[in-house]
């Protein structure tokens, strides 16, 4: 919330404090774009682990260092400054981390003995900064930095959750995931704001801090060669980029249009398939991270090296054959079928239709079906409840239709969390089986709704890059759920999956049917109502069902 509100105030500030991205032969953009949604992602992300966080000599090294990185990058983004000015400033946030915080890489890859301090300190200083070089490098395409660290936060904030003592870990990560989030809001494609210097520098800052607080501190026996797979194509893009720069007589500091991300656009791949596809060789390395955790450090590093080797044989073959994706015609037949069918008007309308009655009536049930209702809940969907019907008598309001869809989102996100939380009282296997029938006939509505739009009105649903990175996340979730211990017997991987399914089939009825006065309104109140009213203890019953 604190990045969503900080993003749009700065994007409005950016041109007065000029800190705008001018588009040069090296960028992919065409127009002046902001550059500073960094202040978003670091204000979301440092002010809960401010407040959460104990402000140990580890801690406070973590906050001073992004400090100093958001105001070396806003330095950049106002003026551009030399490379080495920008290291001078990496230099000052990360010393301080590896000597008072005494966070520093006491064993690598391959070797089983300790490194020494005066050793090890250096060498993580030095692979603090080129993981800070490594996301600042990644960032040229709209969500694409962004996107590939929050995979990465959300797999290290997995791991720590596993481990024995991860609260400091969970703390960094989940702050600055929502930060991210924030952000991702107004920065995918086309982008209203770019993170900047400020915001890439401090992403890789605290993915490198959080990969050695997790392997060298939180849980040694994680291998500590799946670091590279944990922070994926970033490091893969940066030493090759650098290796070609120095092989061919460049500097190795000098900007060029070498990256991955510039290579695929090369190659005939739009924008939004780009970033599509970094994020799913990076996710790919992630996830293979999760569960090659443990296993010996020579299956890791080959695998890494198989899967980079894989990347650059590929982009080097394209290159060298000419071969361009997205030649006209080329896939066309494959579709002639289905988009006959899609033509007709059936698979327009009829996942819609589904869609308007499949979500309200289970908003519905599932608040009548909840044996438990937590009492503040009770008191905050009551306060809802009036302001939803206040709404409804002032249509003529320019914030009516923001402040609906916000309680809208909200009760749907109750509705979730308290029937995930209450799980255990009410199921069993036929219920299972009922809930994953429905849930995957919402998410094949969605799918068909998408894929055959009409495109004839005048605001559609659009499906960004970032939708992507979250069917990954549910996929994820869902090849982690029996691996994963639940939560105080909340399952976390149910919620994930049921709230992106959820949300996805609501926002899409927002977007296309916002200005009619619809069933998702009215169910929305009468669920609002129930919980109102179960929640303090006004109508309460209990459904038990055999288990």
């Amino acid at each position: 919330m604190i990045s969503l509100g900080i993003t749009p105030l700065m994007i409005n500030a950016a041109p007065k404090l000029g800190m705008m991205d001018e588009p040069d032969p090296r960028k992919v953009h065409l127009k002046p774009v902001p550059r500073v949604g960094g202040w978003g992602i670091i204000s979301g992300a440092l002010l809960p682990v401010i407040i959460i966080a104990p402000l140990d000599n580890l801690v406070q090294t973590y906050i001073f260092g992004c400090i100093v990185l958001l105001i070396f990058g806003a330095l950049d983004d106002h003026r551009e400054m030399g490379h080495y000015t920008k290291f001078i400033g990496q230099i000052i946030a990360v010393i301080p981390v590896v000597t008072y915080g005494d966070l520093w890489v006491s064993h690598i890859p391959i070797i089983d003995w300790e490194l020494p301090g005066y050793i090890g300190r250096p060498f993580t200083a030095v692979a603090l900064i080129g993981m800070i070089n490594a996301i600042n490098h990644s960032d040229g395409l709209d969500g694409l930095a962004g996107g590939e660290s929050l995979a990465s936060l959300a797999a290290l904030s997995l791991l720590a959750y596993l481990a024995s003592d991860g609260s400091l870990a969970i703390t960094i990560a989940f702050g600055a995931i929502g930060g991210i989030l924030g952000f991702l809001r107004y920065n995918t494609h086309p982008a209203r704001v770019f993170m900047g210097d400020g915001g890439s520098q401090f992403l890789g800052f605290t993915l490198g801090f959080l990969t050695v607080l997790l392997t060298q501190v939180i849980d040694r026996s994680l291998s500590p060669s799946v670091a590279l797979l944990l922070l994926g194509v970033p490091v893969i893009d940066i030493i090759t980029v650098l290796w070609k720069r120095v092989s061919s007589g460049r500097n190795p500091f000098l900007a060029t249009k070498n990256h991955i991300h510039h290579r695929l656009l090369e190659r005939g791949f739009a924008h939004k398939e780009s970033v599509v596809v970094i994020y799913s060789m990076h996710t790919f390395l992630v996830i293979a991270g999760l569960w090659l955790r443990e296993a010996n450090d020579w299956i890791i590093l080959l695998f890494y090296l198989t899967v980079a080797i894989f990347i650059f044989f590929f982009l080097s073959w394209s290159e060298q054959t000419g071969w361009k994706a997205n030649r006209a015609g080329a896939h066309q037949f494959i579709f002639r079928g289905i988009n006959a069918v899609g033509n007709s008007g059936l698979l327009v309308s009829a996942p819609r239709r589904f869609l308007e009655l499949a979500i309200p009536f289970y908003l519905v049930a599932v608040a009548i079906w909840l044996n438990n209702v937590p009492r503040d809940f009770g008191w905050v969907a009551l306060g809802l409840s009036i302001l939803l019907a206040l709404l409804a008598l002032l249509r003529g309001n320019p914030l009516n239709g923001a402040m609906r869809r916000s309680i809208i989102y909200t009760t749907a996100v109750f509705v979730i969390y308290l029937s995930v939380l209450d799980r255990p009282t009410w199921h069993n296997e036929w219920i299972g089986y009922i809930e994953f029938i429905f849930y995957a006939a919402v998410g094949l509505a969605i799918f068909v709704a998408i894929r055959f739009s009409p495109r004839r009105r005048k605001e559609e649903f659009d499906v960004t890059a970032l939708d992507y990175l979250l069917m990954f996340v549910v996929v994820a979730s869902l090849i982690f759920s029996q691996t994963t211990e639940h939560v105080g017997g909340f399952n976390v991987n149910v919620f994930i999956v049921v709230l992106c399914i959820i949300l996805y089939g609501t926002e899409l009825m927002l977007v296309e049917r916002k200005k009619r006065v619809d069933l998702l309104g009215k169910a929305v109140w009468i669920t609002l109502t129930i919980i109102a009213l179960r929640g303090l203890g006004l109508f309460n019953f209990e459904l038990r069902l055999p288990l």
